[in-house]
């Protein structure tokens, strides 16, 4: 899965792809953003502006 231009993605498809990504292949934010070379802060940030937080707990954006 390409992430690489997360910052023009729609958020709402953007967090589709996160989520399944963290599901199916990530253990958790830090491996998705270190196996894809994102900027973790930046996408943190990109689908907060769209009301998504990172649930820990739940390895999922909500």
């Amino acid at each position: 899965m390409n992430l690489s231009d997360f910052q023009n993605m729609d958020p709402h498809l953007l967090v589709g792809l996160v989520n399944t990504e963290l599901r199916n292949q990530s253990e958790d934010l830090d491996d998705l953003v270190k196996t894809h070379a994102l900027d973790q802060e930046r996408l943190i940030a990109r689908l907060a502006e769209a009301g998504y937080d990172y649930r820990p707990e739940q390895k999922q954006f909500r």
